[in-house]
C-alpha cells in the first residue's frame, strides 16, 4: 500500500528555528536573533496571553461559541456580513478552503514567482495546475496588472501577494482592480495580505463593496504574534454565504486560538508597538546594512548579498539567522525580518561584519 504519486508536490520549506541552530552549531539559544521567519520580535499580545490562560478549563469543549464571537469581530472590523468570514488554521487554511470551492480537476492557478510556495501545493493536493507570472528584481518586483495579465490565460484563480514575500512590494489597489476588471467572470482574484498591516496602503478587502471576483487572505501570525496558535481568515464576496460551511474543517480554529484572537484585536496598542517597529527596522536595515535592498512595506528586507547560502551559513555562526532566499529562486538574495530595535541593531552589526569577512575572503 503507497499513498498516491507526490513526486511532483515540494515540500514547504520553513525558515530554520532558534533551537534548531543552537542545536546544529553548539552555540547558545540566548545569544541568537532570529530573522528568519517574520515573526512578531515583540511575541504575542499580552492580552492574548492573557485570554488563554483565562479559557484554559474551557478546551474540553469545541469552539462554536469562540468561533462564531471571532467571525462575527472580524466582520465588524471590515464592514462585512458575517458569512463573508471564513476562519481557518492559518492563512493558509483559507487558501485550501478557496482551492476546495473553486477547483474542479485540472484546473489552473496563476501565482506570483518568487512566491508563497503554498498557493501552488494546495491547488495540487486539489488536482488543479500552477501557472507562474514573474515578478523580478530587475524592476524591484514591482506588481502591476500588466506583469500578471501577460501570463494570464483564463485560471480559475489568480494569486497576488501585497506586501509580497520575499521582496516586500505591494500591488496598488488601482492595480488589483484593473486585474479583475480584465479577467474572466469565473476567474477569482485572491490578494494575499498575511503582511496587511505593515503596509500604509488600504486593504483590498474595500472591492469587495462592488465586485464578486476578489477575496482577500488575512492571518493574526505577523502583527498579532499568534504565529503558534494558526489562525488566519479569508474574506469572500458576499453571495458566498453556503460555501464556507461545504469545504471548511469542522471548527476550523482551536478554542484558545479563537479566544486569543478575540483579545488580540482588541489590543491596539501591542499591534501599533509590532507596526511601529517593524517599519523603523526595515529602514535601519535599509540604510546601515552593508548591501543593496529592496524597498519593503512588510516586516521583512530582501537584500542582494552575492552568494546566499554563504552568507546565510556564516549569519548562524555569528549568531543571526536569516532566510536564505535560494528556495525562492533568489540564490543571492536573503530576506532579514524586522526586530526589536535592540535586536535589529546587533543583528545589522554582525551581519556587516560578516558580509566584510566573506569580501576580504574573496580577495585574499
Amino acid at each position: 500500500m503507497q499513498p498516491r504519486d507526490l513526486s511532483t508536490h515540494s515540500p514547504y520549506v520553513p525558515g530554520r528555528g532558534v533551537e534548531e541552530v543552537a542545536r546544529d552549531l553548539g552555540l547558545d539559544p540566548d545569544d541568537l536573533i532570529k530573522l528568519s521567519s517574520n515573526e512578531n520580535p515583540h511575541g504575542a499580545s499580552p492580552d492574548a496571553v492573557t485570554a488563554i490562560r483565562e479559557h484554559a478549563d474551557g478546551i474540553s469543549v469545541y469552539p462554536k461559541a469562540s468561533h462564531t464571537d471571532v467571525t462575527a469581530r472580524l466582520a465588524e472590523k471590515w464592514g462585512v456580513d458575517d458569512e463573508q468570514v471564513w476562519l481557518s488554521p492559518g492563512a493558509d487554511g483559507s487558501i485550501d478552503y478557496l482551492s476546495r470551492a473553486m477547483l474542479e480537476p485540472d484546473d489552473r492557478i496563476l501565482v506570483p514567482e518568487p512566491g508563497f510556495a503554498y498557493y501552488g501545493m494546495s491547488a495540487q493536493y486539489h488536482h488543479g495546475e500552477v501557472n507562474e507570472y514573474a515578478l523580478t528584481p530587475d524592476d524591484d518586483f514591482a506588481q502591476t496588472a500588466e506583469a500578471v495579465l501577460s501570463e494570464y490565460a483564463g485560471e480559475r484563480i489568480v494569486y497576488v501577494t501585497s506586501p509580497h514575500n520575499p521582496s516586500g512590494s505591494e500591488m496598488p489597489l488601482s492595480e488589483v482592480r484593473k486585474l479583475a476588471d480584465a479577467t474572466a467572470a469565473e476567474t477569482l482574484v485572491v490578494v494575499d495580505e498575511a503582511y496587511g498591516e505593515f503596509a500604509e496602503t488600504d486593504s483590498a478587502v474595500s472591492l469587495l463593496d462592488d465586485r464578486d471576483d476578489v477575496a482577500v487572505l488575512r492571518t493574526f501570525s505577523k502583527a498579532y504574534g499568534l504565529a503558534g496558535l494558526r489562525v488566519g481568515y479569508a474574506v469572500v464576496p458576499d453571495d458566498w454565504a453556503d460555501a464556507y460551511a461545504r469545504v471548511n474543517t469542522p471548527f476550523a480554529a482551536s478554542e484558545l486560538a479563537c479566544r486569543a484572537a478575540l483579545a488580540a484585536l482588541d489590543d491596539d496598542d501591542h499591534v501599533e508597538k509590532s507596526v511601529e517597529t517593524a517599519r523603523w527596522a526595515r529602514e535601519y536595515i535599509a540604510e546601515h546594512l552593508d548591501a543593496p535592498t529592496y524597498d519593503s512595506a512588510a516586516n521583512f528586507v530582501l537584500a542582494e548579498v552575492g552568494d546566499a547560502s554563504a552568507v546565510d551559513e556564516a549569519a548562524q555562526q555569528e549568531g543571526v539567522i536569516i532566510r536564505d532566499c535560494s528556495s525562492f529562486g533568489l540564490p543571492s538574495c536573503v530576506r532579514i525580518s524586522t526586530g526589536t530595535r535592540e535586536g535589529t541593531k546587533e543583528a545589522v552589526d554582525r551581519l556587516n561584519d560578516v558580509l566584510a569577512d566573506l569580501e576580504l575572503g574573496v580577495h585574499a
